[in-house]
């Protein structure tokens, strides 16, 4: 088993404009473990997954809850957890770039930090659970050249869809919505709507991500993934999406990051 260092990083967004958190799992090169040849990218630099929190979560979550560092210990892969507060990996309608700084400037920072992270495409997966289903997807959509590949886990892939039924059915939340993404005609046809940036890369015929999703039938954004699963394969994406009688709980994510893992590698 390799062995992996845990580092707790506090660090400074320029775009953002305030202190961030997040925490890594790299590879630790010792005598006694060597890094699994899964996780070698080009130059032999290590491929990256970075894991996205759900909407009430956030960086320390992963490893709160599953065992994310025993699952990549062997696969000699580094791991970013970061922090998007509750923001959607958006560029906020009230002024806050999150999706700037996920898609531009953490990936910078992290290679700055962690020279021996690879910046191959192929070699960096995003991943994640609900609104992190969500931010993943959305990387790779809309950040291609730098993500080559996105797993989702009960994910909320139709977002038009969400912000709907949150307006109508949950009063706490829909400010929420509103405050991240506008109105819903704002929201619609926006980048921040999936299938947008999914059909504006085929039309541009750019070199398309490949896509894992995961959901439980009894989960309440079962009918999203189902729809948007339907549109991203008439898309003709690289899609495998996969579903269980399960609902919207962290001991399927602990379960079912393990399946996508072995995916991305191919195993």
């Amino acid at each position: 088993m390799t062995r992996m260092a845990l580092l707790h990083v506090n660090f400074f967004s320029d775009v953002l404009g305030l202190g961030m958190n997040m925490d890594v799992l790299l590879p630790q090169q010792t005598s006694r473990g060597q890094a699994g040849a899964e996780g070698i990218g080009k130059g032999g630099k290590y491929k990256t997954m970075y894991l996205l929190h759900g909407m009430s979560d956030d960086h320390t979550m992963w490893q709160r809850r599953t065992s994310i560092e025993r699952y990549v210990s062997d696969l000699g892969i580094a791991v970013v957890m970061p922090t998007t507060h509750l923001a959607f990996y958006t560029d906020t309608a009230y002024g806050m770039r999150y999706w700037t700084f996920f898609s531009q400037e953490l990936p910078k920072i992290c290679r700055d930090f962690f020279p021996q992270l690879s910046a191959d495409r192929e070699d960096n997966l995003a991943a994640g659970l609900s609104m992190g289903g969500y931010g993943a997807w959305k990387l790779a959509l809309g950040a291609a050249d730098t993500f080559g590949a996105a797993a989702s886990l009960s994910g909320a892939l139709d977002i038009v869809g969400d912000y709907r039924r949150n307006m109508k059915d949950n009063p706490l939340n829909a400010p929420i919505f509103r405050g991240i993404f506008g109105s819903e005609e704002e929201l619609e046809g926006s980048d921040n709507d999936l299938m947008v940036l999914a059909e504006r890369l085929v039309a541009e015929k750019k070199a398309l991500p490949r896509l894992y999703a995961w959901c439980g039938t009894e989960d309440f954004l079962y009918e999203g993934n189902r729809w948007a699963w339907a549109r991203m394969k008439e898309l003709g994406y690289d899609l495998t999406c996969q579903e269980s009688q399960r609902d919207h709980q962290w001991k399927y994510w602990d379960a079912k990051i393990q399946d996508a893992l072995r995916w991305w590698l191919g195993k």
